[in-house]
């Protein structure tokens, strides 16, 4: 492989459960829905405001209230998971490796720069992505293709020589929709839920699977 792309949450971090809860808290406690977890977690994918706007529809937030709202979301969320913000297991391993072997590598995610600069600099592995593709860098969130084939840009890499590590199906959507192969990481969501997805190389709960040596040759 030329280079990797990898989605943030779910798929470095094991962090979703700490965002369905923020989430679930913004929506029914100080918004006064009354959403279970199985619905917010459902609708948890694309920008902040976009998940305001399937829950409650267009009309009720302005972008610079549902702006806000995302912004107090997330500082709920940091503030819950700081404690136990860690890579996941055999990651750490995974990046180094292919840091030395030259392979350029980006970060391809939903996620605002407030969250994504969260875990960058909290656990140090700025150094190993030389593109870093937000929310706040596309148009259209996955499963549209734009954050992986501008990360591919990034990385003056053809799309179809890129592999994307992503844990939910509109993320794999999203690289098939790029020309890309996903490799999923299966701490949101199950295989099966990926069964129409050609794209899908390989399933594993987390980079210690032996499947991310043969990756790097």
């Amino acid at each position: 492989m030329k280079a990797f792309i990898f989605d943030l949450n779910g798929t470095m971090i094991n962090d979703m459960p700490y965002h369905t809860k923020a989430w679930q808290t913004l929506l029914n406690d100080q918004l006064g829905g009354s959403f279970t977890w199985d619905e917010v977690k459902q609708q948890m994918y694309g920008k902040n405001p976009e998940v305001l706007v399937r829950m409650f529809g267009p009309d009720r937030f302005t972008l610079e209230e549902m702006n806000k709202l995302s912004y107090e979301k997330e500082e709920k969320y940091q503030q819950e998971f700081l404690p136990y913000l860690a890579l996941l297991p055999g990651l750490p391993e995974f990046l180094e490796a292919a840091y030395q072997q030259g392979i350029p590598m980006a970060i391809g995610s939903a996620a605002i720069p407030f969250n994504i600069d969260f875990v960058l600099d909290n656990l140090n592995i700025r150094h190993y992505f030389k593109a870093i593709v937000s929310a706040d860098d596309v148009l259209l969130s996955k499963p549209h293709p734009e954050t992986f084939l501008k990360a591919a840009a990034l990385l003056n890499t053809n799309p179809t020589d890129c592999t994307v590590f992503e844990d939910v199906p509109k993320g794999a959507e999203a690289a098939a929709n790029a020309g890309m192969n996903a490799v999923v990481i299966t701490t949101t969501h199950e295989p099966h839920e990926f069964e129409k997805l050609s794209n899908v190389l390989h399933f594993a709960s987390d980079f210690t699977d032996g499947y991310f040596k043969e990756l790097l040759g």
